[in-house]
Formats: structure tokens, C-alpha cells, sequence
């Protein structure tokens, strides 16, 4: 029997497929029209993986690496790829676990438990195994099945985390990817085949190896690998607080929250933090010279709050701190340099008035009595409104902004007055061995979370403003980060369980038509992972209170 014909249209143009033929089929007619190669693709709304099916008339738009869920496709079937040829060359037998920890700049980092030697021999047998996968075509399967029998699968497959993650899930399926004979959970969409799967290149790091891919920006160019030792070790120390705690992992952490130990959790989350400022305090004391303690770092880490902990800390060292906030030192709104879009750049440095931030730091240091400058933002100028300073032999200004580590801000200021602090939100937790939580995730949920409950912002606004805010990110503070003194992680261990409450309500607001419906989808499947706990017991000098509310400090 004939099969039905269906139109697609895709870039303005009508062509007609039998049912039933494949997506990926599908745009290889189309594909002149992409620069980047596309790895899903968008049905009447709704996203797809190539490898579904057309049942009937429809409009389609195609996902290329280059686009933010298609380069997360691109990473996630990346991994998949490699776990499999890991498992090929050493032996099923030889491997107790492989684990993927955290970013390392383009790269993701693991280790491997077992008997394996991670050395140039072994990655190269890996590496050229990858490749031949991906001159294969190999197809990347997806299969549905019940939560009950994941879990037995992945019990069976001495995958722990996995087993105790979907031990908590409400959902009553879960999709299973498979690579041959390798089958794995993956949170989040796959490409079809392997082929897809072009630029890697695998290097021995530390205790296990990275695996580098391209960026967003230029996803068929691999970058070259760039080491970060200071992020690094920050990253580390946040994980073997996590396993000290029995917590490294979402399963664990859902685990403690059923079980009613939360509570200790929380405080030992919070005296962890509150010694490693102490610390920072301490360090900043033992330098006499120090004048300025400079603290930058992304959207929603914390600053504020880190700011006035900080302060209070050196107080009880014997110092008197006096926070400065570089936000007051913005030109004039007419004076702001305009972006790409033509709107307010206020994350540029150029947004800053460089020379009186330089001139009234200096006097300062000198002895001078000054007036510094408040920033209005209704108005967008700064106004003087008397706050007058003359600083004493201890006392100490910690200065709030996202150039802080940037030298070319306060250039005129002995290097060795200045204390440089990097802080940021780097998650410890990860959703199972094979699946990380994104750091820019958890930043997000803050902010979206901080922004509605301050200044009503919606979920949808906070979506939609992200990728600009990671943008200002990239030029103006990561590229800085390893030219800080010390780093702050503060992200906590329980936070996303706490931020689950608030977020959720949020997230539902978004509708089915809006642009950004499918990241809240994403954000709320993400939540889902995680059973929920209220914020009666977080400290009111929390990081978090900065973001849900009830904080003793003014943030």
C-alpha cells in the first residue's frame, strides 16, 4: 500500500515525504541552508531528535551545534560516545566506575575506579576507538521503559547513583540510550548517530583525564586545551566536601532529605563556608599592605552577602572593612556605550568611570578625606549625598564588582595593596555519575528566584536575559578568574532542593507558545530529580537567603 505523502516546510520552502520518514532524513535536503550541522529539530513547537518520525503536515526548524540545546546535545552525546569506548578498550571487567565530575574549560574532567591506567596509551587506544565510531555512523537508540525496571537495569550494571536517583523519581518511564551494546540514562536529547560526533580530543589531567570539545561559538573548531588550576582545586575541594558529607551525588542527598537528616546537612554546609571565609580573613590580615580586597565574580554567586560575611570576619580580626560597590562608579546613563542590539551595555568596563574610581581609591590610600559617589538608577546618574571616608591604619575597603579582578580597572593602585577574590556558584552535586549539573544552571535558578521575589521579574524575563548575562560573563570576568588570590565556591549542597520551591511555580507560568517554554521544561525536569525541603532551617546569614529571602544582611 502507497504510504501518505506529508508536506514539511522548512525555510520557506514545501516539499512532500512519505510518512513515516525520519527527521534526520528529512534535513539532509535542507541542510545547504544551516551553517553548522543540525543535530535536532523543532515540530510545530515541539522538539524532536532526528531519529522520530513524520506523521503529518508541518513546519519545521532545524537545531544546529551552534544553537544552546543543540551544542548540549552535541556534549551529552559526546559522553555517551566516550563511556562506551572506554568500557570497549579496558574491559567491562576491569572498570568499577567511571565518573564525570565538573567542566574544565571546554572540556568535561573524569576519573575512572578500577584497574586501569589512565596514561597517553590507554586515551590514544580510547580516542582512536571514538573516531571509528564516528566514521561508522553508529546509531545512537532510544528506548522507553518503566522506572521500576531502570531500576533493576541500572542495579544490574553496578550504577548505584542511577539506581538510588530513580528510586525518588514520580515519573513512571524513563528513556534509556543505548550505543551497541552499551545502554545508559542521559537527562536530555541525543543526536542520531555518531557521525555527528567530529571534534574531540582527550588529555591526562590530574587524577583522570578531560575530555575537550569545541565551544558554542565555534563548534567545529577545537580549541586548544587551557588549564585552570586554581578553579580546579576550588572544584575539587567542593566534591570531597560532598562525599564526606554522603552527599555527592542527587540520589544521596534525596536520601538525607527522606531520612530528616537535612537539618545537619544544612549547618554543616553553612560551617564549611563560614570557615573557609574565616580563612580568607586571615590570610588578608597577615598581609599588612593589603588596602583594597577586590571581590568579582558571575551573576547570582553571591557577592553581596560573601561581601558582608567577609566583613565580618575581618572585623573580628581586628580590621574595620568599608564596602564600596563599583556600581556607583557608572558613567552616565547618556554616557553608557551601547551593545551589538543597540541597548545599555552596563557589564562593558567602559560602563565604569575608570579615572574617578582610580583618583578617589587613590586618595583614599593616601589619607584623603573623600566623598564618594551613589549611584542612582532611576535617574542613571551618580549623585553625592555625603557619604564621606577617611581611612585609619586598619582600616580596609572591600570593593564589590564584576571587573574587580580586571587589572585595567584599577590600574593606578599598588599591586601589592590589592587582595583579589574570585567568587563563584560551582555545584558539587551531581544528578548521577554520568550526568552533571551545570553551574550555570544552579546560577539561573537563583536569579530567577532573587529577581521575581525583588524586583518581580518574571521566569520567562530571567530565561530570556540569560544568554546576554553569559555573554557579558565570558568577556568580562571568566577570562580573569585564575588572576584572583583565593576563589570562593559558595554554592551549597542543599540549595537546589531548597530553590526547587520557589523555582517551580515560576517555571509553570511559561507557556507552550513562548520562545522560552522549552529551557522552563528542561528546568523543571531538572527539579524534578530532587525532593524538595523548606527553607525554615537555613541560617538568615545564609549565601541562600540572598536569594529566597529573609536575610540579616541588606541585600
Amino acid at each position: 500500500m502507497e504510504r501518505k505523502m506529508c508536506k514539511v516546510t522548512i525555510c520557506n520552502e514545501t516539499r512532500e515525504y512519505p510518512e513515516g520518514t525520519p527527521y534526520g532524513e528529512i534535513v539532509k535536503d535542507f541542510e545547504g541552508g544551516a551553517k553548522y550541522p543540525v543535530v535536532l529539530v523543532m515540530v510545530e513547537g515541539k522538539l524532536r531528535e532526528l531519529h522520530k518520525r513524520l506523521h503529518r503536515d508541518c513546519e519545521v526548524s532545524m537545531i544546529t551545534v551552534a544553537d544552546g540545546i543543540g551544542h548540549k546535545t552535541y556534549k551529552r552525546s559526546m559522553n555517551l560516545l566516550l563511556l562506551k569506548s572506554i568500557y570497549h578498550v579496558a574491559g567491562h571487567d576491569k572498570i568499577r566506575k567511571i565518573v564525570l565530575h565538573f567542566t574544565v574549560g571546554d572540556g568535561f574532567y573524569y576519573t575512572i575506579a578500577g584497574n586501569v591506567e589512565i596514561n597517553d596509551g590507554f586515551l590514544g587506544e580510547v580516542e582512536a576507538y571514538m573516531h571509528r565510531l564516528v566514521e561508522k555512523k553508529a546509531p545512537v537508540m532510544k528506548r522507553s521503559i518503566s522506572t521500576a525496571s531502570a531500576i533493576e537495569l541500572f542495579h544490574k550494571y553496578e550504577m548505584f547513583d542511577k539506581e538510588k536517583l530513580f528510586k525518588y523519581r514520580r515519573v513512571s518511564s524513563v528513556n534509556i540510550y543505548s550505543l551497541e551494546e552499551f545502554e545508559d540514562y542521559f537527562y536530555g536529547y541525543m543526536v542520531w548517530h555518531t557521525g555527528y560526533l567530529k571534534y574531540f580530543k582527550l588529555y591526562k589531567y590530574d587524577d583522570g583525564f578531560v575530555l575537550q570539545m569545541p565551544n558554542q561559538k565555534n563548534p567545529e573548531v577545537l580549541p586548544p586545551f587551557t588549564d585552570s588550576p586554581k578553579i580546579f582545586n576550588v572544584q575539587k575541594e567542593a566534591e570531597k566536601w560532598g562525599e564526606m558529607m554522603g552527599a555527592s551525588v542527587v540520589g544521596e542527598l534525596n536520601e538525607k532529605v527522606s531520612r530528616g537528616d537535612v537539618k545537619d546537612l544544612i549547618l554543616i554546609s553553612e560551617v564549611l563556608q563560614e570557615g573557609r571565609i574565616s580563612k580568607i580573613a586571615e590570610q588578608i590580615t597577615q598581609r599588612k599592605d593589603i588596602k583594597f580586597v577586590m571581590i568579582a565574580g558571575p551573576s547570582s554567586s553571591g557577592k553581596t552577602t560573601f561581601s558582608h560575611r567577609l566583613s565580618v570576619q575581618l572585623a573580628a580580626h581586628g580590621l574595620k572593612p568599608h564596602p564600596i560597590a563599583v556600581d556607583n562608579y557608572f558613567v552616565n546613563r547618556e554616557d553608557t556605550p551601547l551593545d551589538e542590539n543597540g541597548d545599555h551595555n552596563y557589564e562593558c568596563l567602559e560602563a565604569i568611570d575608570i579615572e574617578l574610581f582610580n583618583r578617589d581609591m587613590n586618595a583614599l590610600l593616601r589619607g584623603d578625606r573623600v566623598e564618594l559617589p551613589r549611584f542612582n538608577f532611576k535617574i542613571g546618574h551618580r549623585e553625592y549625598k555625603g557619604d564621606f571616608l577617611q581611612m585609619k591604619p586598619n582600616d580596609i575597603l572591600v570593593i564589590e564588582g564584576i571587573h574587580g579582578l580586571n587589572d585595567k580597572m584599577s590600574y593606578s593602585l599598588p599591586k601589592e595593596s590589592k587582595f583579589k577574590i574570585y567568587i563563584s556558584a560551582l555545584t558539587q552535586l551531581n544528578i548521577d555519575e554520568h550526568n552533571r549539573i551545570p553551574t550555570t544552571d544552579g546560577r539561573m535558578i537563583r536569579r530567577m528566584v532573587r529577581d521575581n521575589r525583588t524586583r518581580g521579574t518574571s521566569a520567562k524575563e530571567t530565561i530570556a536575559m540569560w544568554p546576554s548575562v553569559r555573554r557579558g560573563e565570558d568577556v568580562n570576568i571568566f577570562p580573569y578568574q585564575e588572576e584572583a588570590d583565593v576563589m570562593f565556591n559558595s554554592a551549597l549542597l542543599y540549595e537546589l532542593a531548597a530553590l526547587k520551591l520557589y523555582a517551580e511555580p515560576l517555571l509553570f507560568q511559561i507557556e507552550k507558545d513562548e520562545p522560552e517554554y522549552y529551557e522552563a521544561k528542561r528546568l523543571l525536569k531538572f527539579l524534578d530529580y530532587f525532593v524538595g525541603i523548606p527553607s525554615e532551617d537555613i541560617p538568615h546569614n545564609s549565601i541562600l537567603r540572598e536569594f529566597v529571602g529573609g536575610s540579616c544582611f541588606e541585600v
